[in-house]
């Protein structure tokens, strides 16, 4: 089960929409299975350009930790956070640490989003998101969310 466990990226997004006149930055936990790496960063990528509306701090586990010392750092952080946003694609299903943070965040009573890091060829949304909103990966839904929270 560790392997499982260590495999699931983690980000923490600090968002600013550039488009209101809202200052107070956001933070918002980015849960991922670590078989979508590539749509993390090219979501990290994205929010470095100059006319992007978000911005990101990454808080990627980089080391193993023991299982219960990766689901305590996991649960600060998620605690820490204004949202947390789901990445979804067919791995999520598979995600066992994906699918913890979700119940994770749920139980702190902290915003869930997920959101589809495909137009088409989309998994399974895993039955720890029923009813949180779904969204499709772009500029503006990332942005309505951020403003939302």
């Amino acid at each position: 089960m560790l392997p499982a466990i260590i495999g699931v990226g983690i980000v923490a997004l600090i968002a600013k929409s550039i488009f209101d006149n809202n200052s107070e930055e956001k933070k918002i936990f980015i849960s991922f299975s670590m078989k979508d790496e590539k749509y993390r960063n090219d979501l990290v990528n994205q929010s470095k350009k100059e006319n992007s509306p978000f911005s990101f701090t990454d808080m990627s586990v980089k080391k193993p930790w023991a299982e219960e010392k990766w689901k305590t750092e996991c649960r600060k952080r998620i605690k820490s956070c204004d949202a947390v946003i789901v990445l979804l694609s067919k791995n999520t299903w598979h995600s066992s640490g994906t699918r913890w943070e979700i119940k994770c965040a749920k139980k702190e009573r902290i915003p869930i989003y997920g959101m589809h890091i495909k137009k088409k060829n989309r998994g399974a949304i895993p039955k720890e998101l029923k009813g949180s909103e779904i969204i499709t990966w772009s500029w503006d839904n990332l942005e309505n969310i951020i403003d939302s929270v």
